[in-house]
C-alpha cells in the first residue's frame, strides 16, 4: 500500500511538472509580445557589430509590436543615431551643423543636438535586408487581425517593392479573408513600382480594380504614364475606367446620404409648421425662432453642466430635450393667446406680426446672449465618422436622420392614438362641423400651436449639432420649410416627411452643377410649377374644409 502512494505521490509531481512546463512554453509568446519597445530600440545604441545590431533586430521581430516598425523603418533608410554621452537612441535629419531628433517610438520632437554629438547606426546590406524581413513579420504577421490590416494599408501607400517577399509569404500565411484581399492588393501595389516583368505588372493594375479608391486610381494613372509596355498600359487603363465608374457611384451615393441628412433637418424644422399651418391656417414667420430657441436651451444646458456636473455632458442633449420643448411651446402658446387668435382669417396681418415677433424675439436673444455664435458641443457618441464604401458617415448626421423619424412617428402616433390629435384632425378637416361637435377649437388652435413650437425647439437640440447656434439661426430653415410643408401638402404629415427627403436629395444633386444659391433657386421655380398643377401639395388632405 506505502509503494502505491508513493508511485501516485510520484505521477502526481510528474503531472505537476509537465503542465508547469507547457505554462511556461505557453507564456513565452505572451512575454515576447509584452516586451517594452522603447527598450528594444536602446539597444541599438553604442558601438556594436553589425551581428550584435542583427539581434536586436530579430528581437524587434520576435516581440511583434507593431510600434517598432517606424524605428526600423529608419534604421534601413540610415535615419537611426545614438547619442555619444548617454548612447539614447533617436530618429534623426541633418538641418545645418544640427540635427533634429525625434523619439523613434513616439514621434515626438526630442529637440536639435549637434552633428558631432549623435553617431549614426551602422548598417549593411544584409542588415537592410533583415529589418525588411522583420517589418514583414512585425507588422504583417501580428496576431490581431485589425493590427494586420492597418499595416497592410500602410504598406500599400508605401507601394515599396522591397516588401514584395514579405507581403507573399504573409499572404500564403493569412487566414482573414478581408486581410487577405488587403495584402493583394499591397502586393500589387509594390509589383506596379518594383521592376518585375510587364506582364506581371498588367495583373497587378487588374487587381487594383479590385480596390476601386481614389488612392488605387492615383497608382494607375502614375504606372500609365509612366510604363512603356502597351499591355501593361491597356489593363491599367482598363483598371482607370473601372474604377472612375465606381468613384462615380459612391459619389452619387454621398449625394443621397447628403440629401437625406439635409431632408432630416428640413423634417425637423417643418413638422411643427405642418401642423400649425395645416390645423390653423396661420403663416407663423416666427417658426423658425422657435428652432432658434431650442438651440439656446442646448446651449444654457450645457454651460449648467460645464460649470456644475462635468459628468453629466455625455446626457446634455437628452436633457436639453425636453426642456426645449417646453421654453420654445411655451413661447409658442403666449403667441397664440396673447396675438394671434385676435387675427385669425386675416392672413397678411398674421404674417406680419409674426414677422414682427421673430424680429422681436431675435433682438432679445443678441441682448442676452450676444450677436456672436455660441459653441454647443457634441457628445463622444455623436462625434466622428465612419466609412462605408467610398462614403464618409458622420456619427451626428446619422443620429439626426434618427432622430428625425422618431420625432415623425411619435407626433405621428400623437395625431392618431391621442385624444388631442382625434380633435387637431377634425379641426383641420373641417373646423365649422368640430366645433358643432363640441370640441373646444379655440384650445385646439392654441395645443396645436404650443406643440407645433415644441417640436421646432425640440429641432433646435439637433440643429445645434451641426450648426452654428445665432440669433439668426431658424432665418436659414424658414422658407425651405414652407416649401416642403407647401409641397408635401398642407396638413399631411407624411408628406411632409416625403417633402423633405425629396427638396433634400434634390438640393444636393444640383449643388454640384448650380451651385448652392442658384440650386435653391431652382428648386424653388420647380415647385412653383409643381403648384401650379397640384395646389394641394404632393398628398392633399381629403375632406378639408376651406373657411369662407
Amino acid at each position: 500500500m506505502q509503494q502505491f502512494f508513493e508511485r501516485c505521490r510520484t505521477g502526481l509531481l510528474l503531472v505537476a511538472g509537465l503542465l508547469l512546463a507547457a505554462g511556461l512554453l505557453a507564456a513565452q509568446p505572451a512575454w515576447a509580445q509584452g516586451a517594452d519597445p522603447a527598450t528594444i530600440v536602446q539597444k541599438f545604441g553604442g558601438k556594436q557589430s553589425f551581428s550584435e545590431t542583427e539581434a536586436v533586430i530579430a528581437e524587434a521581430a520576435a516581440s511583434g509590436d507593431a510600434a517598432l516598425a517606424p524605428a526600423l523603418k529608419a534604421l534601413r533608410d540610415g535615419d537611426l543615431y545614438w547619442r555619444k554621452s548617454d548612447e539614447a537612441v533617436f530618429v534623426a535629419t541633418s538641418r545645418g551643423d544640427e540635427m533634429v531628433i525625434t523619439d523613434p517610438i513616439t514621434g515626438e520632437a526630442a529637440g536639435t543636438v549637434p552633428k558631432a554629438d549623435v553617431t549614426k547606426v551602422r548598417i549593411k546590406n544584409s542588415i537592410r535586408n533583415a529589418v525588411t524581413a522583420a517589418l514583414g513579420t512585425l507588422t504583417l504577421r501580428a496576431a490581431d487581425p485589425a493590427q494586420r490590416m492597418r499595416a497592410a494599408s500602410t504598406v500599400f501607400s508605401d507601394a515599396d517593392p522591397e516588401m514584395i517577399a514579405p507581403l507573399e509569404a504573409a499572404i500564403t500565411a493569412e487566414t482573414d479573408a478581408g486581410v487577405l484581399a488587403r495584402l493583394e492588393e499591397a502586393r500589387a501595389a509594390a509589383i506596379l513600382a518594383s521592376d518585375r516583368p510587364a506582364a506581371e505588372k498588367a495583373e497587378a493594375a487588374k487587381a487594383l480594380q479590385t480596390r476601386g479608391d481614389r488612392e488605387a486610381l492615383n497608382m494607375l494613372r502614375i504606372f500609365a504614364d509612366a510604363t512603356d509596355d502597351p499591355v501593361a498600359r491597356e489593363a491599367a487603363r482598363e483598371s482607370i475606367a473601372g474604377i472612375e465608374a465606381n468613384i462615380a457611384f459612391w459619389n452619387q451615393m454621398q449625394n443621397v446620404w447628403y440629401g437625406l441628412s439635409l431632408g432630416s433637418v428640413l423634417l425637423l424644422a417643418a413638422i411643427g409648421l405642418a401642423i400649425t399651418f395645416g390645423v390653423m391656417g396661420v403663416i407663423n414667420m416666427a417658426h423658425g425662432e422657435m428652432v432658434m430657441l431650442g438651440a439656446y436651451t442646448t446651449f444654457v444646458v450645457q454651460e449648467a453642466i460645464r460649470g456644475s456636473a462635468p459628468w453629466l455632458f455625455p446626457w446634455s442633449l437628452t436633457i436639453a430635450l425636453p426642456l426645449a420643448f417646453l421654453v420654445s411651446g411655451f413661447v409658442g402658446l403666449v403667441m397664440e393667446r396673447g396675438l394671434i387668435r385676435f387675427l385669425y382669417g386675416r392672413p397678411l396681418e398674421t404674417l406680419l406680426a409674426t414677422f414682427g415677433v421673430s424680429l422681436i424675439l431675435q433682438q432679445a436673444v443678441r441682448t442676452v446672449f450676444g450677436p456672436t455664435n455660441r459653441e454647443v458641443g457634441n457628445p463622444d457618441w455623436m462625434s466622428g465618422a465612419f466609412e462605408v464604401g467610398l462614403m464618409s458617415i458622420t456619427w451626428n448626421r446619422l443620429w439626426i436622420i434618427v432622430f428625425a423619424l422618431v420625432v415623425f412617428l411619435a407626433l405621428l402616433a400623437v395625431l392618431n392614438r391621442t385624444p388631442l390629435g382625434l380633435q387637431m384632425r377634425a379641426v383641420t378637416q373641417n373646423r365649422k362641423m368640430a366645433s358643432a361637435m363640441g370640441i373646444r377649437t379655440p384650445w385646439v388652435d392654441a395645443m396645436t400651436f404650443a406643440l407645433g413650437s415644441g417640436i421646432a425647439g425640440v429641432a433646435g437640440v439637433a440643429l445645434s449639432q451641426i450648426d452654428n447656434v445665432s440669433p439668426s439661426l431658424g432665418q436659414g430653415y424658414i422658407i425651405d420649410s414652407f416649401m416642403v410643408v407647401v409641397f408635401g401638402g398642407v396638413g399631411n404629415l407624411w408628406g411632409t416627411l416625403v417633402g423633405a427627403m425629396s427638396l433634400g436629395v434634390l438640393n444636393k444633386f444640383l449643388e454640384p452643377y448650380a451651385g448652392a444659391v442658384l440650386g435653391k433657386i431652382i428648386v424653388l421655380v420647380l415647385i412653383i410649377l409643381f403648384i401650379q398643377k397640384r395646389p394641394r401639395g404632393l398628398f392633399a388632405q381629403k375632406g378639408r374644409f376651406v373657411d369662407a
